[in-house]
């Protein structure tokens, strides 16, 4: 059986209490281990934990079974990629150095086995979200990055998750689809479709499952989903990729074939 390339996103470790943040770490941990002798690659598309900060010699407590997971894998030459997400824009160089596992910032275009694939977290992109896209800059700020490092990583943690969940607070426990002219994600992908034409746009954020053909009829906007309700992933064979579930009855996803 040839290699498959594994892409995911939103785990959001940390959210919720311990033991719900726990079981989900092993729900993720054991879905690892099921595509251990199968992965290619691993891409995972940003928000891996609700929150994270690393300070000079301070990072976040707790997450150590996935951390462990990643070295693992890692240690067996399987590359992984790490793209920072709204809640996890502050990584900075634990991950390569400890893990040995680069960190990307920005929406990259890679080609894997003749297809092309646009990859990224998605926020900010696409119109609209305009309030957050500000605040993306400020967090992004190093003048702003130097003066939170400056709190106590007590109040500093504190402080972030109260935000976390109050944000998420508003926000539905699962999320429904909108509409081609309400997803701001589509009508990116859309956009860019019509200036530099790839096969897939990968992204998270959304949290939500959708797997959307675009209008030129070529190629396909795919939407990770979320841990917390789905388990859902996409996996690319070389030929097709698709979404799927673990652990989970398979969902009714978006579908639009043209």
């Amino acid at each position: 059986m040839g290699k498959k390339i594994f892409f995911a996103s939103d785990f959001h470790l940390g959210d919720g209490d311990i033991a719900q943040s726990r079981e989900r770490e092993k729900t993720i941990i054991r879905w690892l281990d099921s595509i251990e002798d199968q992965a290619a690659e691993i891409y995972l598309l940003g928000d891996l934990f609700d929150f994270w900060f690393e300070y000079g010699s301070v990072v976040p407590r707790g997450f150590i079974r996935i951390q462990g997971k990643l070295a693992q894998l890692r240690d067996k030459g399987i590359p992984i990629f790490f793209f920072t997400g709204n809640h996890d824009m502050w990584m900075f160089d634990y991950f390569e150095k400890e893990l040995d596992i680069p960190v990307i910032r920005e929406p990259i275009i890679k080609e894997i086995q003749g297809k092309k694939f646009y990859l990224g977290h998605g926020d900010g992109l696409g119109p609209g979200d305009n309030g957050y896209k500000f605040i993306k800059k400020v967090f992004a700020n190093p003048l702003c990055q130097w003066l939170f490092a400056r709190l106590h990583p007590n109040f500093g943690f504190g402080l972030a998750n109260f935000w976390s969940r109050k944000s998420r607070s508003k926000s539905p426990t699962i999320e429904k689809f909108h509409g081609e002219e309400n997803e701001w994600l589509i009508t990116y992908a859309n956009e860019q479709q019509a200036q530099n034409p790839v096969d897939y746009y990968i992204f998270g954020h959304r949290h939500l499952p959708i797997d959307y053909m675009l209008k030129d009829g070529k190629a396909r906007y795919i939407n990770l989903g979320e841990w917390m309700n789905f388990n859902s992933y996409a996996v690319f064979d070389g030929e097709n990729i698709q979404l799927e579930f673990f652990e989970k009855p398979a969902y009714q996803y978006t579908t639009n074939w043209k």
